[in-house]
């Protein structure tokens, strides 16, 4: 919920939001997210990563141009911070 309203994350946001929740304060690179969330048998551009990661932070984030939660850590990929 966010501001009392039910949040509407597609299937993969979910999954990116569960690998970060059961994971605090733990960064985790492109290619092990893609790895974790869509298997490692799937084929695909890393960049999907960041896309799902920019959709989920414009939902869930007070300010996402200024995310809190979902962080990037420059030349590793992205933690979760629990608020």
């Amino acid at each position: 919920m966010k501001k009392g309203r039910l949040l509407e994350l597609t299937g993969r946001e979910f999954e990116i939001l569960v690998l970060f929740a059961r994971n605090p304060n733990i960064a985790f690179t492109r290619e092990r997210i893609f790895d974790r969330v869509w298997g490692m048998e799937a084929v695909g551009d890393m960049a999907t990563v960041t896309v799902h990661i920019n959709n989920l932070r414009e939902k869930i984030e007070e300010d996402p141009s200024n995310p809190q939660m979902i962080q990037t850590i420059w030349g590793v990929g992205y933690r979760f911070h629990p608020a």
